[in-house]
């Protein structure tokens, strides 16, 4: 008979927000950093830029399963726009495309921000990792194909104007939902003002829960790399990202069932919990089932069951 294959790591899990350096892809990360915990599985929770610094969340194993809800959830960006030159890819990257000696004003920039603040149509840079009929758009553009990029629509919670250390550069706050980008952003509101402008800097300060103040340097890590206690305490549990889901503490004996994948009958009151705590505009029923701090599944609460979607081998 012959043996199954065993997968090379360890059975690493969890969450980390890693502060990443200008120049170093998002992919790359995700290599040092599945090297360096040994780890049998690891992905990212949306690109950053290679020219973007800041957070990017990394999950191990099983918590690689709700990396679509870091995706998902609201992000934080501080950048700055570069007035005078727009260039092909909206950042100091690409060559210059158009220029002009217009400098947006503090009362100007002010005035226009409004109007980029709710629900917004937004057309993504051609420089941009969407698909075009199968094709990443980066690469149609660096074969010279002349395609356009429909609008498609995203959530701007906050936008605000932090700093203007001279006539020819803003930097600006913004909260997002998924989907937006900063460089579209840059772009589209330089043509509000009458302008020419690129962003030269930007920094992604946070992902949903994922600030800051929990963000590992990337430096730090592969300083660690002979001490797999303290990198293993640096991890977050894999619901991390979930805070938005309700979550309902159920017995071992229903955590048994539902790992093997049977639905589980929800007390009255977890069902009544479930129901206060239930986002109505998510447009979803879900829950997190849990047994203390360690998360069991995904799935959805229906007539008074939980069905499980998600199940967590940990």
């Amino acid at each position: 008979m012959g043996r199954s294959r065993k997968r090379k790591g360890d059975p690493v899990h969890g969450w980390i927000a890693i502060d990443k350096p200008v120049d170093v892809t998002s992919t790359q990360v995700v290599g040092i950093l599945k090297r360096v915990f040994n780890a049998q599985k690891a992905g990212h929770g949306g690109t950053l830029d290679p020219l973007a610094d800041g957070i990017l969340p990394i999950a191990f194993g099983e918590a690689t399963k709700t990396a679509q809800w870091a995706m998902d959830c609201d992000k934080e960006y501080v950048f700055t726009i570069e007035w005078g030159t727009s260039t092909a890819s909206q950042d100091k990257e690409g060559e210059a495309i158009a220029s002009s000696s217009v400098r947006p004003t503090k009362a100007d920039i002010e005035a226009a921000l409004p109007s980029f603040v709710g629900e917004i149509d937004q057309v993504p840079p051609k420089y941009s990792a969407i698909k075009i009929q199968g094709e990443r758009a980066y690469d149609l553009v660096r074969d010279g194909e002349d395609f356009e990029i429909p609008s498609r629509q995203v959530t701007v919670y906050e936008a605000e104007l932090v700093d203007m250390p001279d006539a020819d550069h803003a930097t600006l706050r913004v909260v997002s939902g998924k989907g937006f980008y900063v460089r579209a952003m840059a772009r589209d509101l330089a043509h509000t003002l009458g302008a020419e402008g690129h962003v030269s800097q930007l920094r992604r300060t946070r992902v949903g829960p994922l600030a800051e103040s929990r963000a590992v340097p990337l430096a730090e890590i592969e300083a660690l790399k002979e001490d797999k206690t303290a990198l293993l305490d640096l991890l977050s549990p894999l619901q991390t990202v979930l805070d938005d889901v309700p979550q309902l503490q159920i017995t071992s004996r229903d955590a048994d069932a539902i790992k093997q994948g049977r639905d589980i009958v929800l007390l009255p009151h977890l069902v009544e919990q479930w129901r206060a705590e239930m986002d109505p505009d998510a447009g979803d029923r879900l829950a997190l089932t849990m047994v203390d701090d360690k998360a069991i599944a995904l799935g959805e609460v229906r007539a008074g069951r939980f069905q499980p979607k998600k199940v967590f081998r940990l």
